[in-house]
């Protein structure tokens, strides 16, 4: 006589590993930093600047710790979607947080670092309003 089998447990299937489009992950993050109350919050297309990345995002968190946590939802949500990040610098101390989703590179940034680093001036391709030259 055999010894019985152990019972399996019946566990609900896994979802469905899905890789989401750039423009796809793009709404996902951006909804993921409203969600976490995210201030001035902004999009800018890279792809004729560098081939690093294709979008990059710029966000402000109120403290250390509302930047540590936004960029806990936005891994979160990624996760959801199919999408891991393969990088994440800066979560220990919270002032700058960068989140590298391959295509998509996200900063979650406390306002003081923000306006010191100024990436959307470094990044955002619209042409420079320039004033007139008074002589």
């Amino acid at each position: 006589m055999t010894a019985p089998r152990p019972k399996r447990k019946r566990t609900a299937p896994a979802p469905k590993k899905t890789r989401t489009g750039p423009g796809a992950l793009t709404k996902i993050a951006v909804a993921a930093l409203e969600d976490m109350k995210a201030v001035n919050v902004k999009v800018l297309d890279v792809r004729k600047l560098t081939s690093v990345a294709d979008t990059m995002i710029v966000a402000t968190g109120n403290s250390d710790r509302h930047v540590k946590s936004i960029a806990d939802r936005l891994i979160e949500r990624c996760r959801e979607a199919g999408q891991r990040a393969i990088g994440v610098e800066g979560k220990q101390e919270g002032e700058w947080v960068l989140v590298d989703l391959q295509d998509l590179i996200v900063h979650v940034m406390l306002p003081r670092i923000r306006e010191f680093y100024g990436l959307e001036k470094l990044w955002d391709l619209r042409p420079a309003q320039r004033e007139p030259v008074v002589a």
